[in-house]
């Protein structure tokens, strides 16, 4: 897939607004960086001149570039090889491989989140876990793009990861067999009492369409009407602005869903109600939106639309706080810049950069077994390196407020697992909906 294909795709593994970038408009610099572009031409100079031994002029000019890039945000990057191949591989949806999202952290690889149903996810991999090595081969200090290309590879392969959990005092090693990752967007399920289920897992192409088509077949489904419904976006690492506009005029009727601003005019833009699918297709049923700290961009500007509205509750944990947006600007035939261009706000325009949305109801995931130990760990927006800053400024003691233990939650993983329980907040969003009945969590909270 060529990047010009890529810059009309709305399927971006970031919330993304796409625009056009022009020869010209790339090629003007400020005459008053000139002084500092003389330093960087006499650095260049420099090295190739003395350097211990001769460097490539390519690699001078992508670490100009990646070095540019590093000092603004984590979310603006240089894209090409395979970068574009990853990007191409999220729009595509499909890979042979373990199935996982990771980020590279100081050097280390670190696991955002494992697919659903995916090898990864079977072997019990978790968000937040560390790879240190790949079949007995230390990966530490390597780059990304090695990693996860040693990580892909036929199907039926096996390959042993060695993993640093936090909150666990020795590494240790698992073998996870390679499969044919089908990237699903959209699963459902109905659930006890005619309770919906839908687990949106990324944002990619047509997520809005694939969310209404898990609402029809449901509808099918039910044994009469259908008396809840549990939009899940946990571990749901965003997508395309797009479709999480679509997905949100899903179940809304009027008003603004969200907004973004930045410094340029084309990117202050509002997006309402209404303008991708007419109505609310659920109306007056009670809704409860399931996020947590994998919950990210997409996921957050979905979750923080209908909790604006008052159109569903919100539970779970706070979410990742990801409130920027990427724009794809193309350089060339076979590379790309995906830089941050503005950010987003809610209807009640909050920003959700470093702070995420805070869950209407706070509930842990019991089931895990780690949780306690790995909760001080779980990484979000504000422990990345460069991250942009809440322009209104956040109180860390309404973020300390997010630790305290509520006393509503003593059980433990074992003890849910005697009863059958296998995920603790799903089980406590349906048992909501089916206490409350059809009339209105979702409204009148």
């Amino acid at each position: 897939m060529k990047i010009a294909q890529l810059a009309r795709s709305a399927a971006l593994v970031t919330a993304v607004a796409l625009i056009p970038a022009t020869t010209a408009g790339l090629a003007q610099v400020d005459g008053r960086a000139g002084p500092e572009f003389a330093k960087v031409l006499a650095v260049y100079q420099r090295i190739q001149a003395s350097y211990v031994e001769p460097v490539e002029d390519e690699v001078l000019l992508r670490g100009m570039i990646d070095g540019m890039l590093a000092a603004l945000d984590p979310h603006s990057a240089y894209l090409d090889g395979g970068d574009l191949q990853r990007l191409e591989t999220m729009i595509d949806g499909n890979y042979s491989g373990l199935g996982l999202s990771v980020v590279l952290e100081d050097g280390a690889v670190k696991i955002v989140s494992p697919f659903r149903g995916s090898p990864a996810d079977q072997a019990g991999i978790k968000a937040g876990d560390f790879i240190t090595h790949l079949d007995g081969k230390l990966i530490y200090g390597g780059s990304l793009d090695d990693a996860v290309a040693q990580m892909r590879g036929e199907a039926g392969t096996a390959i042993r990861l060695t993993i640093f959990r936090p909150g666990r005092d020795e590494p240790f090693d698992v073998s996870v067999t390679r499969g044919v990752i089908e990237l699903e967007p959209v699963t459902h399920e109905l659930l006890d009492g005619n309770i919906g289920h839908i687990m949106i897992n990324e944002f990619s192409r047509d997520v809005g369409a694939d969310v209404f088509a898990s609402w029809e077949a449901l509808r099918s489904e039910a044994s009469g009407r259908l008396s809840g419904l549990v939009l899940d976006l946990r571990s749901n690492p965003g997508g395309s602005l797009d479709e999480a506009v679509a997905l949100s005029d899903l179940f809304l009727s009027d008003g603004q869903i969200v907004s973004q601003r930045g410094r340029a005019r084309g990117e202050n833009i509002s997006y309402d109600a209404e303008t991708v699918f007419r109505g609310d297709i659920a109306e007056d049923l009670p809704i409860i939106v399931l996020i947590d700290a994998g919950s990210a961009s997409a996921s957050e500007i979905v979750a923080g639309a209908l909790q604006d509205h008052r159109r569903a509750v919100v539970m779970g944990e706070r979410s990742f706080g990801k409130g920027s947006v990427q724009s794809l600007l193309p350089l060339g035939r076979d590379a790309a810049l995906k830089l941050t261009t503005a950010r987003y706000y809610t209807p009640s325009g909050h920003s959700v950069q470093e702070g995420g949305i805070k869950p209407d109801i706070a509930v842990p995931q019991l089931s895990d077994p780690d949780l306690a130990k790995r909760a001080k760990f779980i990484m979000r927006e504000s422990d990345l390196r460069g991250h942009l800053v809440n322009e209104i400024g956040l109180e860390e003691s309404a973020l300390e407020r997010d630790r305290l233990e509520d006393p509503r939650f003593k059980l433990t993983a074992a003890e849910l697992k005697e009863q059958g329980i296998e995920d603790f907040q799903l089980h406590y969003a349906a048992e909501t909906l089916r206490r409350t009945g059809t009339r209105a969590v979702a409204r009148n909270r």
